[in-house]
């Protein structure tokens, strides 16, 4: 069977660090309605309010990581790509981004010209929030039916609590974890709470509460993105054989002046220096491929703030990228689903 293709969902970068390029890529991004959750007029106001000076700040951003290849979150989504190709059997296998290019009405687009009648798609966010799970749904959906295509769909769920992904992460993490440090971070994407508020079926979970995350009810933890970080970070520490105290959980790249999920990545920095953590290790789960929140908004940023606190040693954990064994075990999720949108 060879009929049946994989396809590889990430959030996407700008085409280059051209200002033009950036502005372009940021206005996509921002004028979602699942990223900015305000109605068009207003956030079509902030949006530009903030295209005004954001560009080009961003712009010097990406130039500080940018790889001769390219985006490294593109770069490294194609590396994988090529590594699913030689462990799906069953057909092709793409890669597609919600925001730039390759967009998912293009490939889509393709593997519908080739014959293709069955998909997989695989948003590659391990925990769920509408910014990232439900926009690229969406857009599958509109293309779809704007486009007449015939094609049915199985999806793969946020596997933040999956055995594989948490595997995968262990054996990323274990070479830095056999060094010696003195705290390991594992700082997550942010999101403003009211995202976590409005999709709270009981509309009173207490979603800043670790506790309260981590005992969740079902209903409530499949849409709840901090009580999912909260529960895949305590899952791999205890799988990774890391004691209590040793390691800690915060959330980074805030945006706008909205109350957002804490602990906030830049106070942790803060305070772990003032307690005398001198080797600190940070990783992002949250992410499955490096990409300017972890290399520039950590590697760089992050790195010099921890010192100037007073660390000595900021170590940025790498994301899974292409890992080998990130491959066979993302193989081993999108084997086993069969959920139709």
């Amino acid at each position: 069977m060879t009929d049946h293709a994989l396809l590889l969902i990430n959030l996407g970068s700008p085409a280059s660090t051209s200002v033009a390029d950036v502005r372009r890529y940021l206005n996509q991004f921002l004028m979602d309605p699942y990223v900015v959750d305000l109605p068009w007029p207003i956030r079509r106001l902030l949006v530009s309010l903030i295209l005004i000076k954001r560009p080009e700040q961003s712009a010097h951003a990406y130039a500080s990581i940018w790889w001769d290849e390219g985006s490294p979150l593109v770069v490294l989504s194609k590396r994988l790509q090529a590594k699913m190709q030689a462990q799906w059997q069953h057909g092709p296998v793409e890669l597609a981004m919600r925001y730039g290019e390759p967009s998912i009405e293009s490939v889509l687009e393709r593997l519908a010209g080739q014959g293709i009648r069955q998909v997989t798609l695989a948003p590659l966010y391990p925990h769920f929030a509408d910014s990232t799970v439900t926009t690229a749904i969406e857009e599958v959906k509109r293309v779809v039916r704007d486009k007449g295509l015939d094609m049915q769909f199985n999806l793969l769920p946020p596997f933040y609590d999956q055995p594989e992904y948490l595997e995968a992460l262990v054996q990323t993490t274990r070479p830095y974890l056999e060094q010696p440090y003195d705290h390991l971070l594992l700082s997550f994407h942010g999101l403003p709470e009211r995202h976590l508020r409005k999709l709270d079926p009981t509309g009173k979970f207490r979603f800043q509460d670790d506790e309260a995350c981590m005992n969740a009810p079902a209903e409530v933890l499949a849409t709840n993105y901090r009580a999912q970080c909260i529960q895949s970070a305590a899952a791999f520490a205890k799988l990774a054989g890391i004691a209590d105290g040793k390691w800690s959980v915060s959330f980074q790249s805030r945006l706008g002046r909205d109350k957002w999920i804490e602990p906030y990545t830049e106070q942790r920095l803060d305070e772990l220096a003032s307690k005398g953590v001198k080797r600190l290790l940070v990783m992002c789960p949250a992410f499955v491929a490096d990409c300017i929140e972890t290399l520039e908004e950590i590697g760089d940023r992050g790195a010099e703030q921890f010192k100037e606190a007073g660390g000595d040693e900021l170590v940025l954990v790498p994301c899974l990228n292409d890992d080998e064994h990130w491959a066979v075990a993302l193989n081993a999720l999108c084997e086993r689903i069969a959920a139709p949108l």
